[in-house]
């Protein structure tokens, strides 16, 4: 469990982009069975009903819910009708942390982090905050000192470690989710997982979610559809790496992104 100033979330949650109808159900409904409670979804996926469906008949004080509003919300305004628009699909009063999903280069920041703070203060979000703002401008964001920014949301792996980000997030108190944190299964094919994984009794993709886990207040929210993989992923809190694992895994010099779309900002290198 992870908790800062702002939230208190589950470490390893389940990512549901792509999944949709009832594979994003049954998904939803092994993860709980596992132990799952932590649940992200967007706008922009296309299965807030299905999975609000799926959580339904689980208390809602039991899991931690997040979305986010897509990146033509542009002003607070927008933001907040997105925000209520996903409460309705979700059939919920709230959600556990809003985010903007992607920095729009015509996005008014100023007016955008008012509309994240009202949402807080209105209830409808119990934290906000962002994704997939690079560092430059997630300092800008907190300098503006206007909403209480909880979380940035961003690929990160050990192809991709996200240490300027890392280096804003955590003098900050701010919870950095990883998306995609196997990189597509290429993570963990990487030669330095074996030995790890065999020294620790692991799987390769358990240790790499390890790993991230370990880089400070980092959650992570790999998509899987399966029993099998849901259980795989979740036994990844039990993996205790070592300063000498740590440090093999962090000198992989290999960079590579694996979501990238055309709208997106200009990353840290």
């Amino acid at each position: 469990m992870l908790q800062t100033r702002h939230l208190t979330m589950p470490a390893i949650g389940l990512g549901t982009w792509p999944m949709k109808g009832g594979e994003c159900e049954a998904a939803i409904g092994t993860a709980l069975e596992i132990g799952y409670r932590h649940f992200d979804t967007a706008e922009m996926y296309g299965n807030e009903v299905e999975v609000g469906r799926a959580l339904a008949g689980t208390p809602r004080d039991q899991y931690f819910l997040t979305s986010k509003a897509w990146w033509d919300k542009q002003d607070g305004a927008a933001i907040r009708a997105a925000c209520q628009a996903s409460l309705d699909r979700l059939g919920t009063g709230y959600l556990d942390l809003y985010l903007i999903h992607w920095p729009s280069p015509q996005l008014d920041l100023p007016d955008a982090l008012e509309g994240l703070a009202r949402i807080q203060a209105d209830g409808l979000a119990r934290a906000v905050g962002v994704a997939n703002f690079p560092s430059a401008l997630l300092r800008q964001a907190l300098a503006l000192n206007i909403a209480p920014l909880a979380c940035d949301q961003v690929e990160h792996h050990a192809l991709l470690p996200q240490a300027p980000l890392l280096a804003v997030t955590g003098p900050a108190d701010m919870v950095l989710t990883s998306y995609t944190p196997l990189g597509k299964g290429e993570v963990p094919a990487h030669p330095v997982f074996g030995p790890i994984a065999a020294k620790h009794g692991a799987t390769r993709a358990q240790v790499a979610l390890a790993w991230a886990m370990a880089q400070g207040r980092v959650a992570v929210i790999p998509k899987a559809a399966s029993a099998a993989r849901q259980l795989e992923n979740f036994g990844a809190s039990r993996v205790a790496l070592d300063a000498a694992d740590i440090a093999a895994i962090s000198a992989i010099q290999t960079r590579k992104r694996f979501v990238d779309p055309a709208f997106a900002p200009e990353w840290d290198v």
